[in-house]
């Protein structure tokens, strides 16, 4: 077994290789980690460029591989890029879901017969809630979609992040989520991060590199510790958690994360629960 398969095997290395597909979006949430906008930088990761690394990822002993952004729906023939990903390992692609058209459903049908989840973005069941923080008809839009998404055969996966759910609130959510035809298992809540606009809007909780899981993170701008690590603060890159500018051979970056990891003093794992 490799390096990486044991430290998967053990816990102390997440299993998930996530690559930033783009940075541009859509939509300007109000938390968004990398200040994500129609007007953001797009860098993208080239398709060819992910179909390596998958490939790498899944000959170093990872499991499964995330896709996020920015939109990834935004980048051209994601969906067939996200298909040639899945030859290798269970693939989990992160959407606002807004862009879920007749013809990206077209191009999205064949992923019903592989190993992937599109995980959509869904904050609240109060539609003026959701919609505060994220776009005018987000909500409409995203509850029309699942059910679409679901039709066609796809898994879907539901997200939520907040600053905090009441009982009730969280009751209502997972009421709709289940009419939607989402279980509970395939339901995430996480925590609104202070980082990127959340940190210049001085909301969030802080977290520190102990308290985000280890999973490498692949960018055009390197690689990093967690998917929440390669955030966007006004603009400019935060590099706290950048591991190296290199991500090719995806050995490289996978033996930092293990040099950091066996450098981490005892007890401190992760303990907000955020993945």
């Amino acid at each position: 077994m490799s390096a990486v398969g044991a430290a998967v095997e053990d816990g102390s290395l997440g299993g998930r290789v996530w690559f930033y597909s783009n940075y541009h979006c859509n939509l300007a949430c109000t938390y968004c980690l990398t200040d994500s906008a129609p007007t953001s930088r797009r860098r993208l990761l080239d398709s060819g460029d992910l179909v390596r690394l998958a490939g790498e990822a899944a000959g170093l002993g990872f499991t499964s591989l995330g896709i996020t952004g920015g939109e990834p729906f935004l980048v051209p023939d994601m969906p067939r890029t996200v298909a040639r990903l899945a030859e290798f390992l269970p693939v989990v692609v992160l959407t606002n879901g807004t862009l879920v058209t007749d013809r990206l459903l077209r191009q999205l049908a064949p992923l019903a017969a592989l190993p992937v989840a599109v995980q959509v973005s869904l904050d609240s069941a109060d539609a003026s809630v959701n919609d505060s923080a994220r776009d005018r008809r987000n909500f409409a839009l995203v509850v029309e979609a699942i059910p679409r998404l679901r039709a066609a055969g796809v898994r879907v996966r539901v997200a939520t992040t907040s600053e905090g759910l009441s009982v009730e609130e969280r009751s209502s959510l997972c009421a709709l989520h289940r009419s939607l035809g989402v279980a509970d298992a395939d339901h995430v809540v996480r925590p609104v991060v202070r980082r990127g606009r959340a940190a210049v809007r001085g909301v969030g909780v802080d977290a520190r590199a102990s308290d985000l899981p280890p999973e490498l993170t692949i960018t055009a701008d390197g690689a990093f510790w967690s998917p929440f690590g390669p955030t966007v603060r006004a603009e400019q890159l935060d590099t706290d958690l950048l591991i190296t500018r290199t991500t090719r051979p995806l050995s490289i970056p996978a033996e930092a994360m293990l040099r950091v990891i066996d450098g981490r003093p005892p007890g401190e794992d992760s303990s907000l629960g955020i993945r």
